[in-house]
């Protein structure tokens, strides 16, 4: 069997933000009542699940509330590519028969702040933190900064992204930050790491998203319009790849864990970056989305100064981008950043995106992420 032969019949995610009240468990609930709801299938019929988050509990735990069942119910936890993790689990799992219906899940619920992890899990020694190199806001500024000097990217691009970002978040009901925001503000907005300024990053928060996966056959007796996923592959890291928590990088030409990624699931679809209609990037910040439009295939190195300003990457564009607003507008819960992203690609492949539908009735997706300590989860999806 095929990833072909898998497809997503249930999707749901929760509103992302910052709660105070809510526990991150209480938000994949939901989620997973959403996604069973989309599927019209009680949680009885589940056969298996995989899923995970980072700083807010383990998923396993889940069925106290969603039912006793005695499914098997794994835990994922791989950084900012849990939420991938757990969908690549959940398709293996329907390829080998475990099961013909299958959930993933990924939900998180952080602390106010940047991340703060510790050098020791990373297998850095303490200096590496004491030193201040552990905070994730220097890197990508250094990054960005990095491919800017090597390919002519200029801020006002990071600003057009954040800016593109923050309007599509006003067209997304879940979505955190919903207010439109121009590019200049975006700009003047305060340096946090030169030449990334503070309303070109995302900002850790809560949430959930799950979805549904079944056999062809378990589809046919299911509600809603399947989506087939065509491909879903996680890579980490080649040596010479440049990445969060790398104490050092070689000399010469660099290799790149989204490359790899992007290139295995195109591979294993059977399509091209050209074949895509929608797509979503890793955008942890604005520079992180440029490097990943490239990375994954959709243009050359330095093209992305003329296609951001074109307007190319909009929702009404020849290749839009985080139509939903990506983690810029809605954070990032880590766990669940993964599948909210395939969640907006089922909803715009189906014409069920509201005001942020993407014309002319897209047939491919693609999503992206990307986390340390150089992990890279890909999905191919069609209708």
């Amino acid at each position: 069997m095929s990833s072909a032969d898998v497809l997503i019949c249930g999707a749901g995610r929760t509103p992302f933000g910052r709660w105070s009240e809510t526990t991150g468990r209480q938000l994949a609930v939901a989620a997973v009542n959403a996604a069973l709801a989309d599927a019209g299938i009680p949680w009885s019929r589940v056969g298996a699940a995989f899923g995970g988050s980072d700083s807010a509990g383990l998923a396993d735990t889940l069925v106290a509330q969603l039912g006793l069942t005695g499914l098997p119910f794994v835990n994922v936890k791989n950084g900012c590519a849990t939420g991938g993790s757990a969908l690549v689990s959940a398709v293996n799992a329907i390829r080998s028969g475990m099961a013909d219906v299958v959930l993933a899940v990924g939900f998180d619920k952080h602390p106010r702040g940047a991340f703060d992890p510790r050098p020791e899990d990373w297998g850095l020694g303490a200096e590496y933190g004491s030193d201040g190199l552990m905070v994730t806001t220097q890197f990508f500024g250094m990054k960005i900064q990095r491919y800017m000097h090597d390919h002519g990217i200029t801020p006002r691009t990071l600003a057009l992204v954040a800016e593109k970002a923050y309007r599509n978040g006003a067209l997304t009901p879940e979505a955190w930050r919903r207010k439109p925001m121009p590019a200049e503000e975006i700009l003047e907005s305060g340096m946090v790491s030169d030449p990334l300024t503070r309303y070109m990053f995302c900002s850790p928060g809560a949430g959930a998203a799950a979805l549904v996966l079944c056999s062809p056959k378990a589809a046919r007796a299911l509600n809603g319009p399947p989506v087939t996923l065509r491909s879903a592959v996680v890579r980490t890291r080649h040596f010479g790849s440049f990445e969060v928590f790398s104490p050092w990088i070689p000399g010469g030409e660099l290799t790149s864990v989204s490359r790899d990624a992007s290139a295995a699931a195109f591979e294993e679809a059977g399509l091209g970056p050209g074949d895509v209609d929608v797509c979503q990037l890793q955008d942890t910040e604005s520079g992180a989305e440029v490097m990943h439009m490239a990375e994954c295939g959709f243009c050359a190195d330095g093209e992305q100064e003329r296609l951001v300003a074109s307007g190319a990457t909009g929702i009404g564009g020849t290749l839009p981008v985080n139509t939903d607003g990506g983690c810029i507008a809605n954070g990032e819960p880590i766990g669940a950043s993964g599948l909210r992203q395939v969640y907006e690609i089922v909803r715009q492949l189906r014409g069920q995106a509201g005001e942020r539908q993407v014309p002319d009735e897209p047939r491919i997706g693609f999503t992206h992420v990307y986390g340390a300590p150089g992990v890279s989860a890909c999905t191919v999806l069609s209708r």
